[in-house]
């Protein structure tokens, strides 16, 4: 009989609003730095004065979406919509 694992998060695809600074590589690796995410992809979508609209892709083993919001919080990010989500099961 198979024993039920727990549904990991292992990819977002985030709709997010942050402040001018930190600068993108700044922002991505402090993503990074979040236990459970391997890669970072961000991408610059509208910016002005002083926000930037960007899409972020976060992919990783045991991603914890409300870890991740705490985290982006602290650089004045908000996530607007999450467009995508991968989950899988391991047994």
């Amino acid at each position: 009989m198979k024993s039920l694992a727990e549904p990991k998060i292992k990819e977002l695809v985030l709709d997010v609003l942050k402040p001018r600074t930190p600068s993108l590589p700044v922002f991505a690796t402090f993503l990074a730095e979040l236990p459970g995410v391997e890669n970072v992809e961000v991408s610059l979508v509208e910016k002005n004065e002083r926000t930037e609209s960007l899409v972020v892709i976060i992919q990783g083993g045991d991603i914890i979406y409300d870890s991740l919001k705490e985290h982006m919080g602290k650089q004045g990010a908000v996530i607007h919509s999450v467009d995508k989500v991968l989950v899988e099961t391991e047994e």
